[in-house]
């Protein structure tokens, strides 16, 4: 697929507005060793792993860490299901070789401690970003949005596995604007079930398709297309599409309710993005767009048809 270059202006000023002072010394206080990996600072942790910046062991003390070792937490080492997420991601991520979804170079899934080491990436959470800055440039919007897709036609077209947790948490953007979409802890095919309830993730039911939380319909790729459209509309209305008081009235607003016309919180906004956005929030999965390549091809057109929108 063709790429679309972005103006150095419009890049620039993205980075300027979302980058500046992002850069950080790794070369601090070690804190641990896991197998043949220094551990050099914790940087995120969740309910079910830690994820720390790390460098072999064997590197010089003063080489910058350009790794992240993600950890399964030992309260875990004992559940199945925990264990076969965390195998799932290293398989994943060694198995799909793409340049927006985030690659495992080394793992260790067979015995405790279950780990495995992916690059560092240079950015931040597209979630970051959005809290300090609700509006990006639509051309960067769209570009972001764009990347994921393809990402997501990869992962789908490689592995017949859907990601089943796009959000803007696990995008990565770096200070180009190049988007990795990661966590593949919730990959699944077609025919396992996951129920929403299963998943210790905050913010996941803020994305999750219809489908997914109704016991007679079974997720498919295009569950990961309506995460995406609610991360699109989230970029470009900055609010998500439903808000809700607790998770069954989210499951009951993802599963019923129509959201609002995003041109009432963006008047401006080009009807074909628009009508993108709510064709892939349809209800219906056969309503929405046929793929996330066909998403991806879309959306690129829009992207140069919107090159120089603000």
């Amino acid at each position: 697929m063709a790429t679309v270059e972005h103006s150095s202006s419009v890049t620039a000023n993205f980075v300027t507005a979302n980058f500046a002072n992002t850069d950080s010394d790794d070369r601090q206080l070690l804190v641990g060793r896991m197998g043949p990996w220094q551990l050099v600072r914790l940087i995120s942790e969740s309910e079910l792993a830690r994820v720390y910046v790390v460098r072999p062991v064997d590197a010089p003390a003063d080489q910058p860490a350009n790794y992240v070792i993600k950890v399964l937490r030992k309260e875990w080492w004992r559940d199945p299901h925990a264990i076969e997420m965390q195998r799932r991601a290293a398989w994943l991520g060694r198995a799909v070789s793409h340049p927006h979804l985030l690659p495992v170079l080394s793992a260790q899934v067979g015995q405790a401690p279950y780990y495995f080491v992916m690059p560092k990436l240079a950015g931040k959470s597209l979630s970051t970003i959005l809290a300090t800055k609700k509006h990006l440039p639509l051309p960067i919007t769209l570009w972001v949005a764009r990347q994921v897709a393809e990402a997501l036609s990869a992962l789908h077209d490689s592995t017949n596995m859907i990601h089943a947790d796009v959000k803007p948490s696990n995008i990565i953007v770096s200070p180009e604007g190049h988007s990795t979409l990661i966590d593949l802890g919730f990959a699944h095919s077609e025919t396992e079930a996951r129920h929403w309830s299963t998943r210790p993730v905050v913010g996941t039911l803020n994305y999750v398709s219809p489908e997914s939380v109704t016991s007679s319909l079974s997720a498919a790729p295009s569950s990961d297309l309506y995460s995406l459209g609610v991360t699109l509309y989230e970029m470009l209305a900055g609010k998500l599409p439903f808000v809700a008081n607790s998770p069954d009235q989210l499951i009951r607003l993802h599963r019923e309710m129509t959201p609002s016309c995003i041109r009432q919180s963006v008047p401006r906004l080009p009807k074909p993005i628009a009508s993108l956005v709510h064709r892939l929030l349809a209800k219906d999965p056969l309503r929405r767009p046929d793929s996330a390549s066909a998403v991806a091809e879309e959306l690129m057109r829009l992207e140069i048809e919107c090159f120089s929108c603000r």
